[in-house]
């Protein structure tokens, strides 16, 4: 099925965009990898791997297309799913859209809209704040089920003015961090989790909503290319988030992201940002994150093998997960340039100790199966953005370290103490002269500290 994919018009179209196709055959179980998930982020994972994976195509459809049509109400989404299929397998039965379904469906959403909206009149009549924040909230739950994550941000919002407890402006303030999640609006995410750390709570459930808070912090700062500021709040998520119970009626671990996302996307950024040392302390040597990187053997290993001075080994560890990554709905976008900067720190890493090194084996410890390119077109690049301290003999095919005369080190500093020392010695002059000329300068405690010159 997988080749009869590639060759179909939604694929065509996406080769002569030069959009992404994951061409290989990825590790991951599909149905194993996506019973992780509920709600919009499975289905939206489905949805995005049918798009990108030649392969995976026609069972992530099937599995998105059969719960959309017997257990959702996301008229919307159903109806592109369909589109889809019929793009990569037209004759295939769920290829057709159910109108019956579709108008129905779309009958009981029109009632039960205009029923909540009567509702959520008549408790504005009646002034009672509890229940017209109750009604926002189900609007908000009705607009979700639809789809509709705008609508339902707008309606969780109206919800502040409201609510009478920290924990009604916790639950509300987690409501509009998902949909605004769903929605990919990274911005307003980054803006709701500020206003949930000025949210008063205590005990037990200020560790379950900080560890919601460093997830959704690093997933943010993880898809605004902020590497640093990801890999920072992700390996400070508490083990808690693992097993947590909803809160605010959402499944953070399956709603949103599982804990083996956060083990791989706090590892992946780690790798790209971190040096040996801080790997060692921060990452493997993190109470906390151990517990997420047991569920990810394979980015500890990783981490391990980097932190060990094995760079050929770690990228080797890394490039047999690409397929699976490209096809993560959050990572796809930055994967390459991850994978780029473990690649380059590998390189510069692996250089330190050496003055001259052979292309041939530059290329024989980072040439990795499935890379494309040349070594030499690499570290060519590499020096001439200043990230690799060294020069490429053509001639003798050799990457060499630039000498460095430890004479002239040692004259730049002798020189240099030898100025200060003189400017030193300036200033001493320059005071005993005006003491002995009598020129004083005090301070006149009285008058608030004013300067007072005599002679």
């Amino acid at each position: 099925m997988g080749l009869d994919a590639e060759n179909s018009p939604h694929f065509q179209e996406r080769r002569a965009k030069g959009a992404i196709i994951v061409k290989d055959l990825p590790k991951l179980d599909l149905e194993s990898y996506i019973s992780n998930y509920n709600g919009f982020a499975r289905s939206a994972r489905l949805l995005h791997i049918a798009t990108l994976s030649p392969y995976l195509a026609y069972e992530a459809l099937h599995l998105a297309i059969t719960e959309a049509h017997d257990r959702g109400r996301n008229v919307d989404l159903y109806q592109r799913l369909v589109a889809l299929l019929a793009k990569i397998a037209p004759t295939d039965p769920l290829a057709t859209l159910d109108k019956d379904w579709i108008e129905r469906t779309q009958r009981e959403l029109k009632a039960e809209g205009d029923k909540l909206e009567h509702e959520l009149k008549s408790y504005k009549n009646n002034m009672i704040k509890e229940s017209i924040r109750m009604g926002n909230e189900d609007l908000g739950h009705y607009y979700e089920a639809c789809g509709d994550y705008g609508g339902a941000a707008k309606a969780y919002g109206r919800m502040r003015e409201h609510c009478t407890s920290p924990k009604h402006l916790a639950d509300m303030t987690l409501r509009l961090i998902y949909v605004t999640i769903a929605q990919q609006s990274w911005t307003a995410v980054s803006s709701q989790l500020i206003k949930l750390d000025l949210v008063q709570l205590k005990g037990e459930e200020r560790a379950k909503v900080a560890a919601i808070q460093n997830a959704c912090a690093g997933l943010t700062q993880l898809c605004t290319g902020n590497l640093a500021g990801a890999a920072s709040s992700l390996i400070h998520t508490s083990p808690i988030f693992i097993t947590m119970p909803p809160v605010a009626g959402i499944t953070w671990q399956k709603d949103v992201m599982s804990a083996h996302d956060v083990a791989v996307y706090g590892g992946l950024c780690a790798l790209a940002t971190m040096d040996r040392a801080e790997l060692q302390s921060k990452v493997l040597g993190n109470p906390d994150f151990r517990n997420f990187l047991e569920l990810e053997p394979h980015i500890r290993r990783a981490i391990t093998l980097f932190c060990k001075s094995k760079y050929s080994a770690c990228l080797e560890v890394l490039e047999g997960y690409r397929s699976d990554y490209m096809l993560d709905l959050y990572l796809s976008k930055a994967v390459t340039a991850i994978y780029n900067k473990i690649r380059t720190k590998s390189v510069v890493q692996y250089f330190i100790p050496f003055s001259c090194v052979t292309l041939e084996e530059m290329a024989s410890k980072f040439q990795v199966s499935g890379s494309s390119g040349n070594i030499e077109e690499e570290l060519e690049q590499m020096i001439s953005e200043g990230v690799l301290d060294a020069r490429i003999d053509l001639v003798n095919r050799l990457l060499v370290s630039p000498l460095h005369d430890p004479r002239h080190s040692v004259h730049s500093d002798a020189l240099s103490m030898a100025q200060k020392y003189e400017h030193t010695l300036h200033l001493r002059l320059t005071r005993l002269n005006l003491l002995q000329a009598g020129l004083t300068m005090s301070f006149d405690k009285s008058q608030g500290g004013g300067q007072q010159f005599g002679t």
